[in-house]
C-alpha cells in the first residue's frame, strides 16, 4: 500500500511537471538531483495544508536556491 506522503510526492511531481512544462523524466531526474522528495517528506505537516500554486512556487524557490537554472 502506498503511504499519504508518497501519494502526496506524487501529486507535486506531477503538478510541477505541469508548471514548469516538463515530461515525467524531466520532473523526476529534477526532484531527484535537487532533492526536492526529501523536501516534500521533510515538510509534509504544512506543504500538504497548501494548494498546488502555492506547493509549485515553494519548489520553485526551493530549486533556485540550490541553484537549478530552470526555477529562475
Amino acid at each position: 500500500m502506498i503511504s499519504k506522503e508518497m501519494m502526496f510526492a506524487i501529486f507535486c511531481l506531477e503538478n510541477y511537471k505541469r508548471h514548469r512544462n516538463l515530461n515525467g523524466h524531466e520532473a523526476y531526474e529534477l526532484f531527484e538531483q535537487y532533492g526536492v522528495f526529501d523536501y516534500i517528506r521533510e515538510f509534509y505537516d504544512v506543504l500538504h495544508t497548501t494548494g498546488y500554486q502555492y506547493i509549485n512556487h515553494d519548489i520553485d524557490i526551493y530549486l533556485k536556491n540550490r541553484g537549478d537554472a530552470i526555477s529562475c
